[in-house]
């Protein structure tokens, strides 16, 4: 079965190419969740079409940016890869509540990412699902906390870290040994 990334059939009318929304969003769900503040964030996931979960991807956004178009996009493609898939909309990005753009303190968003990523791993992945976090543009900072946490952290340690475009340097003093790869282009 050949798998062309969403993106690849999009049209310049309609993101979903010749697929109906209902067809694109197949396996696609989304709910608001209420932050600590009282504020509502914005969250969706992607599951696989009749295949069992291989692993489970959790996707943090960049700075400005949301988890639709794109993330969305390359979310659609990695579930029909047999991963669950879930994102969710920063306070004040996206469909989340919140002043624009404005992230007080990150250690907020950190916290509240993993909180979401627990939910939704306990509720669609198996035991044995691997978990990767990936972190677009800027945010990659946003996924070293989250691997330096004691307070709130992930239910299962993630198996893989993926910094997509990463605005952020690791210093080699602080680099992890084992099985890390860090390459750029």
């Amino acid at each position: 079965m050949e798998h062309k990334h969403p993106i690849a059939e999009a049209k310049e009318t309609s993101p979903f190419g010749s697929l109906t929304p209902e067809q694109f969003y197949a396996r696609h769900s989304s709910e608001y969740i209420t932050r600590k503040q009282g504020l509502k964030l914005f969250t969706q996931w992607w599951t696989p079409n009749q295949t069992p979960i291989k692993g489970v991807l959790h996707v943090v956004h960049g700075y400005t940016g949301e988890s639709s178009w794109f993330i969305q996009l390359t979310s659609v493609h990695i579930a029909k890869h047999g991963f669950a898939v879930c994102a969710l909309d920063y306070m004040g990005h996206g469909f989340s509540e919140g002043l624009v753009a404005h992230l007080p303190d990150i250690n907020l968003v950190v916290d509240e990412c993993i909180l979401f990523f627990n939910k939704f791993h306990t509720g669609y992945a198996p035991k044995s699902a691997a978990v990767f976090v990936c972190g677009v543009i800027g945010w990659g900072n946003c996924e070293l906390i989250t691997l330096c946490r004691d307070e709130v952290v992930p239910v299962k340690p993630f198996d893989g870290v993926e910094l997509n475009g990463a605005m952020c340097g690791i210093s080699d003093k602080f680099k992890p040994h084992g099985r890390l790869n860090i390459s750029s282009l």
